[in-house]
């Protein structure tokens, strides 16, 4: 094929190798030229495969493009042109630039078909294209809950089943309304429980026992005990029916529940067997002590709030930002109480006996809390005063934009995910049907022609109905090219 007429510009002798070869590259209308010293820095991508490629005649030509035109010497790609004139600057620049509004996941697969490598990605694209992924991975998990809650295994026993359904009914509510319902009592359970933990340190709601000692109302005692027997048949079904139980119990939410709840029994054993080891006032100073850890449970509230989840994430995301508002306070705070002591030491009452103790007084002027029980007294040490408060206002102020902008992003992107596997799951649906469609017409076609083969090739047209299968493009390609419509 190398001397075909249809090539006139390949010479057979090498005449023409003296001269720097030119290719021109057609990609979804992009028309652009290359040559040869520029393309061969990287033989092993596609645009550099292009220039040996016309010696190998059409099965060379057409397993690199989609057209050809030998008259133009011009190759033609259906492919997508942004991403393109963003990758050919590997050829000039050593590196690519991901452009504005191009998907991540389409700009690597369009990368993957020009043979051009993933490191010279620069790396701010290439966090882009990671995030991207993880986002696309967290749709999938979605879906994938979404559908083994939705899917019954017939072969599973009727333990297994009945663990799913218990598990479904305590950690989502949104999979069924009995299940609401259980979501909402168990937040009031916990609203209740904490309001009783307040209520029962008012002295006139409290009743004395035997030994004149103040203790909390029996019937607030009775309340408290309903909440903890709830909190505990929780815990116990979700802890039974979790698929897997260590990161379960590794689970930070599920230590808070522990938290909330062991407190009670061992203030139960010490009251009851401890008096019998120890002196009963180190019994009372140790079931008072425990009793301060039910402050654990209104963290409860997390698990059904998904504002706080958000908030959670924001401060965990927030650390750099944290950090630097400690720094700057520290700072603030070191150099404020040293001057606001040294300015101080001329007043004969002055109220700073030493740095230590000032530190408590630039920690509340510079958070602009000022209990006003430690002040200065002369005119220097107000002015220091004055200017603490000012740069407490700016330090506190400097980092609370960026943890803003990481609660608002995490709080959008949770949204964002949501939708997208509700839409992906409409969409699993809806080829579903098109394809139970497809089916139920071709085989009515195929009983009215009665032929044999009739249920063969209906069997051969159904489509996969598995709630693991996500229906993809075919790979098949349905385009003619100039050259393949002239044979």
């Amino acid at each position: 094929m190398a001397g075909d007429s249809r090539f006139p510009d390949v010479d057979t002798d090498g005449s023409e190798k003296n001269e720097e070869t030119e290719i021109v590259v057609n990609v979804g209308g992009v028309r652009q030229v290359f040559y040869e010293d520029n393309l061969n820095q990287y033989p092993e991508t596609r645009l550099a495969e292009l220039i040996n490629c016309l010696s190998g005649g059409y099965d060379s030509i057409f397993s690199l493009c989609d057209d050809y035109d030998p008259g133009k010497r011009e190759f033609y790609f259906d492919r997508d042109p942004d991403a393109f004139k963003c990758i050919i600057d590997v050829y000039y620049f050593g590196e690519i630039h991901m452009k504005k509004g191009i998907c991540p996941i389409c700009f690597k697969n369009e990368m993957e078909f020009w043979k051009v490598d993933l490191k010279f990605l620069d790396d701010c694209c290439k966090t882009h294209l990671s995030e991207k992924k993880e986002e696309l991975e967290e749709i999938a998990r979605r879906v994938q809950l979404i559908l083994d809650d939705l899917g019954v295994d017939a072969s599973e026993s009727r333990w297994k089943r009945c663990q799913k359904y218990i598990w479904k009914f305590l950690e989502k509510p949104e999979s069924s309304y009995p299940a609401r319902v259980i979501a909402v009592l168990s937040f009031l359970f916990i609203l209740t429980s904490s309001i009783v933990m307040c209520v029962g340190t008012i002295p006139d709601l409290q009743v004395a026992d035997a030994k004149g000692n103040r203790m909390e109302h029996p019937t607030l005692d009775s309340i408290e005990t309903a909440c903890i027997g709830w909190f505990t048949m929780e815990y116990v079904l979700r802890l039974i029916s979790s698929p897997n139980k260590l990161h379960f119990a590794l689970s930070f939410m599920n230590i808070v529940d522990v938290l909330a709840i062991l407190p009670f029994y061992v203030s139960l054993t010490l009251t009851h067997l401890g008096a019998r080891l120890m002196e009963l006032s180190n019994v009372q100073q140790a079931v008072q002590a425990l009793r301060i850890m039910r402050i654990a449970r209104i963290f409860k509230l997390a698990r059904h709030s998904s504002g706080l989840q958000t908030l959670t994430y924001a401060l965990k995301r927030s650390f750099k930002e944290l950090g630097l508002l400690l720094m700057y306070l520290a700072v603030g705070i070191f150099v404020f109480s040293a001057l606001g002591y040294t300015m101080e030491q001329s007043h004969p009452e002055t109220l700073f006996k030493s740095i230590p103790q000032s530190f408590w007084w630039a920690i509340i002027t510079m958070t602009t809390v000022g209990y006003g029980d430690i002040y200065p007294k002369t005119t220097l040490g107000k002015l220091n005063a004055a200017i603490s408060f000012l740069c407490g206002v700016i330090a506190i102020a400097l980092p609370i934009h960026p943890i803003i902008n990481n609660f608002v992003r995490y709080y959008n992107k949770q949204r964002v995910l949501e939708t997208a596997a509700k839409h992906e799951l409409e969409l699993m649906e809806l080829n579903s049907a098109e394809g139970r469609a497809t089916s139920s017409k071709s085989e009515l076609e195929d009983l009215a022609r009665g032929g044999e083969e009739g249920p063969f090739y209906s069997s051969q047209l159904k489509v996969s109905h598995s709630d693991t299968f996500i229906h993809l493009l075919s790979e098949e390609k349905h385009y003619r090219t100039r050259l393949r419509s002239c044979k």
